[in-house]
């Protein structure tokens, strides 16, 4: 299949108090903003996962609304919200993720921040690093927990970080140090596309055939960089670089090419996750088990950090409702609670934009309107957790 940007994703909020905080929030009584005295102590970033159940999130379009907005219309705090900035960071990306940060603040929960190295791996630099971990320190001090999404999507071909494991790899690894050594209140996500198509023939920053980048990407060593390699292990920074693992998961359709209003296949999402999945781009690939190799044999709290179900308002085909529906009840299904309980995160595309996938507008939002918010929180299960009151020491609520 063609390459595309986008394969599978979906939203989440929160709720449960965090390992590191003394008392309930509001309970802490004559601790500034970010103390880390008193009754409340400012949880380190890897203990952000709750111990049980999902955080619920959102992917926010800022332009649009306020997160103080879309937490109204759904009638819930969002546990999680996600801020995309590109980095080396400019006077107005610190503005724009500061605003965003602020945002959090007010509404409480925790900033997933996706930092996209659009310069190149090279230009992510030592210094740069620790100027980031600087700025993430006073965002925790401020009450603020962080996680930080490093140039997602890696294994694909689309983005100017895309297919390059050995630079990949050090340029992680050198953010995941400093975050790790200056700013204890945050953390690390490392986050690859579903596999499901790999390697993405087609795509502007695809490997070249006879290079350092293609040799390393054909893992099984037969001279081809194709469906029948791994579309994960070779990115892979280590266990101490990475907090949490994530993966990109949105229904785009059932076929390509996308466009067409359809009903999600039973299953999907925790099939791509697992790599069983033989549907639009995955019937002639070995896609690994995401979940077993980097959640349950690494331990590591896993997150669908962008999800939602494609829906074209101007074409025919299912109804949005059906179509968003059947999606979120894959997300919300309790056998993700029973079985799947390294899944720690979801968030929800809010989202009504032009896709040049199909050269046309798409519908992802949850929230867009009364009839489609209603039915989502009707279905939302009680172990999604959203943010509590915001307060001195970060917390979530149920």
């Amino acid at each position: 299949m063609s390459f595309s940007r986008h394969h599978l994703g979906i939203p989440a909020v929160l709720t449960l108090a965090l390992s590191g905080c003394a008392t309930p929030l509001g309970d802490a009584e004559g601790a500034g903003a970010g103390s880390s005295g008193g009754d409340c102590v400012q949880p380190a970033g890897s203990e952000l996962a709750p111990a049980s159940g999902v955080l619920a999130g959102v992917n926010l379009d800022w332009g649009d609304e306020t997160l103080a907005e879309y937490a109204d219309q759904l009638g819930r705090r969002p546990a999680v919200a996600v801020s995309f900035a590109p980095f080396p960071l400019s006077a107005t990306d610190v503005e724009n993720i500061t605003a965003a940060k602020d945002q959090v603040r007010a509404n409480g929960g925790v900033l997933l921040l996706t930092l996209e190295p659009h310069e190149g791996l090279d230009a992510v630099t030592e210094e740069l690093a620790d100027e980031l971990a600087t700025l993430l320190d006073g965002f925790n001090g401020d009450g603020v927990p962080v996680i930080v999404r490093f140039a997602h999507e890696m294994n694909g071909s689309w983005y100017p970080w895309g297919q390059q494991p050995e630079a990949y790899r050090t340029a992680f690894r050198r953010v995941a140090d400093a975050i790790h050594r200056s700013a204890p209140g945050s953390a690390t996500m490392w986050a690859p596309n579903y596999g499901g198509g790999y390697p993405f023939n087609g795509g502007a920053h695809e490997a070249v055939p006879g290079s350092a980048d293609h040799r390393e990407l054909d893992t099984n060593g037969d001279g081809e960089v194709d469906g029948r390699d791994d579309s994960y292990a070779p990115y892979y920074p280590g266990d101490d670089a990475v907090d949490w693992v994530g993966m990109t998961l949105y229904h785009w359709g059932n076929s390509y090419p996308w466009g067409a209003n359809v009903l999600p296949e039973q299953g999907k999402l925790l099939e791509q996750l697992t790599g069983t999945y033989d549907g639009a781009g995955g019937d002639d690939t070995a896609v690994p088990d995401f979940y077993a190799e980097y959640g349950v044999s690494r331990d590591k709290p896993v997150a669908i950090p962008e999800t939602a179900a494609l829906y074209v308002p101007e074409g025919g085909g299912d109804g949005e409702l059906e179509i968003k529906q059947a999606w979120w009840r894959q997300l919300t299904d309790p056998v993700i609670h029973r079985d799947f309980p390294q899944i720690k995160m979801i968030n929800w595309f809010e989202w009504r934009k032009h896709e040049a996938e199909i050269d046309g507008i798409i519908d992802w939002r949850s929230a867009g309107n009364p009839d489609i918010s209603s039915a989502y929180v009707d279905d939302l299960p009680a172990w999604f957790h959203y943010s509590a009151e915001p307060g001195d020491c970060p917390a979530f609520a149920g």
